[in-house]
């Protein structure tokens, strides 16, 4: 297994992929999550590859592209909050579904960590819906702890409608 940069010529897999990731959502949320979503089209992965703190990282397994790592440099100065830092954030990581339980996710998590160090980043952050637990596992095996939690309160249509 190889991990590098993606190349303009991988945007087809990495499409397919990211539809494979849309399904998910839509399956776990179909209240939030379009059945056919798709989180880039190939002109802003083209954006993102040209942007040195949104690299996209793929693996790539006998020749084929079996799985992808969005990243996203983040750094925050000057906050009236927080400490001033730099974040490695996992905006997406994905394995084709025919590759899974193989190491794949793994060895993208770990190259993103990898990253990060070399960025010199304070921590690697990312994301996971409720709902797909599989993610939050995986997530989990990989020694990630909760930072904070995202909630809701879903409101019935007659009570949003009075506001």
């Amino acid at each position: 297994m190889k991990i590098r940069l993606a190349e303009v010529e991988d945007i087809p897999v990495i499409l397919s992929l990211l539809r494979q990731v849309g399904k998910v959502h839509h399956k776990a949320r179909p209240d939030i999550f379009r059945s056919d979503a798709q989180k880039y089209c190939a002109s802003q992965l083209i954006s993102l590859m040209e942007n040195p703190d949104t690299p996209i990282f793929v693996a790539e397994v006998e020749g084929k592209v079996q799985g992808y790592c969005f990243c996203i440099v983040r750094s925050y100065q000057l906050d009236p909050v927080l400490l001033d830092r730099t974040e490695l954030y996992i905006d997406d990581l994905c394995v084709a579904d025919t590759a899974q339980r193989q190491g794949i996710g793994k060895a993208l998590y770990e190259n993103a960590c990898h990253y990060a160090k070399i960025r010199k980043c304070y921590h690697v952050t990312l994301n996971v819906w409720e709902g797909n637990d599989t993610a939050l596992e995986f997530y989990k095996n990989c020694n990630m702890k909760p930072i904070k939690y995202s909630m809701e309160t879903i409101l019935e249509e007659e009570d949003a409608g009075k506001k």
